[in-house]
């Protein structure tokens, strides 16, 4: 029987691997990293799609191009379906994750010299809250791109039970555990039970809420507000002012929607905007950053800052000198708590139903297991130590656990 690859396909980072003779092997997907950013970029020009590291860079370097990242978020909804003029070529985001998952394939393939015809992939327990439909949907395009990259068999396993697989050989035989994983999209738990035999899952659970939520927060509250968000504008006929419309705001903030944004008349709205502000000098920014395509250099350098945030950093700021020379918004821990204050009664609440479900009580948890880049958030700890104050908090391989746990599981 061939071997089947593991693949972590997230909405920020994916990666890949095998178990071999019970091992698990890491597959560098690009030279030195264990870890591939989900991004794509394609030449304005024409020429081979990037991906990974190189996407970014491309993008860093002033190529002209178009540069696409939180693809998976889009699964199961109308977009991931609609053709878009990208770098002279109508293309669906379907094709362009089947595309990123054929590079996925032919890189393990090279790595391993072997032919890989059959894949287990990582998928959170729900793409979508509370909408089954839409679960479906997703799963279905998913599934849907594994098989036109090439794959001839795909399975897959929830995130949070993969990651549980990963941490059972450090786990107190007979302790019950909950898997907090925090990726990009979205934020996965399960209870289980470490054991001689294995892990046993109790219950899954999860939200539509991730990182990039969390950037979108955080932009929303520091960066945007220099933009025009919160603004007013002067009615075109009559008296008064109206408030500036929020939306192209929330999707500027939005990693997916970025690309989109990029038309002639979503750059219409942004003069007219700036004509019509009390305040004009913050809407022509707007309109600069829709004009020059800087939306995602804006997204990177939101991010850096609440990195910054988060680890204590004095005088962190969100540097948006790309838009203007000097401007930066600043950042702190108690700024970052605040605008991200639902987020975590999110998160704490999505915990709660987790133990729920699996009737467990929070003073039954003995350890509480943080998984995933976004598990870095000192409010992911916070919550986690709020719903089971007694248990024991270990940060597992953020962003290695659920690869390495889906390997295991091709065993």
């Amino acid at each position: 029987m061939s071997a089947t690859l593991a693949v972590d396909f997230g909405t920020s980072n994916s990666a890949a691997a095998l178990l071999e003779r019970g091992e698990v092997r890491r597959i560098p997907l690009e030279p030195g990293a264990e870890t591939l950013p989900t991004a794509v970029f394609f030449p304005a020009e024409g020429g081979a799609m990037r991906i990974g590291s190189a996407a970014a860079e491309a993008l860093i370097a002033g190529e002209d191009g178009r540069y696409m990242r939180a693809l998976k978020s889009v699964l199961g909804t109308p977009l991931f379906h609609e053709k878009r003029l990208i770098a002279k070529r109508r293309r669906t985001l379907a094709e362009i994750v089947t595309a990123f998952l054929i590079e996925v394939k032919t890189r393990a393939e090279a790595q391993t010299g072997t032919p890989l015809r059959r894949v287990l992939s990582g998928r959170p327990v729900h793409f979508h809250t509370s909408d089954t439909e839409r679960d479906a949907a997703a799963i279905a395009d998913l599934r849907g791109c594994y098989e036109a990259a090439g794959f001839e068999e795909v399975d897959f396993l929830f995130e949070p039970e993969a990651a549980a697989r990963a941490c059972q050989e450090t786990d107190r035989p007979g302790e019950l555990g909950l898997v907090v994983d925090i990726g990009g999209g979205t934020s996965d738990f399960s209870v289980f039970r470490a054991s001689a035999q294995g892990i046993e899952i109790l219950a899954s659970h999860g939200i539509r809420l991730g990182g990039t939520d969390f950037d979108r927060s955080v932009s929303l509250g520091h960066a945007m507000p220099l933009l025009g968000l919160g603004g007013q504008l002067r009615r075109p006929l009559g008296e008064g002012l109206l408030p500036v419309p929020r939306a192209l705001f929330v999707d500027l903030a939005t990693w997916a929607m970025i690309p989109f944004l990029y038309t002639a008349e979503t750059r219409r709205s942004a003069r007219e905007m700036e004509r019509l502000a009390v305040e004009p000098q913050k809407l022509g920014r707007l309109a600069t950053v829709l004009e020059d395509e800087l939306g995602h250099e804006l997204a990177f350098a939101v991010e850096r800052g609440k990195i910054a945030a988060n680890g204590g950093a004095a005088g962190a700021v969100i540097d948006m000198g790309v838009i203007e020379t000097g401007l930066s918004a600043p950042v702190s821990p108690g700024s970052l708590a605040s605008v991200l204050g639902e987020a975590g009664e999110q998160l704490r609440h999505a915990m709660f139903e987790t133990l729920f479900r699996a009737q467990v009580a929070p003073a039954q948890i003995g350890a509480v297991v943080l998984v995933g880049g976004s598990s870095l958030m000192h409010l992911v700890a916070d919550e986690a130590r709020a719903v089971c104050p007694g248990a024991r908090l270990r940060r597992s391989e953020a962003f290695t656990a659920v690869i390495d746990g889906l390997a295991l599981a091709t065993a």
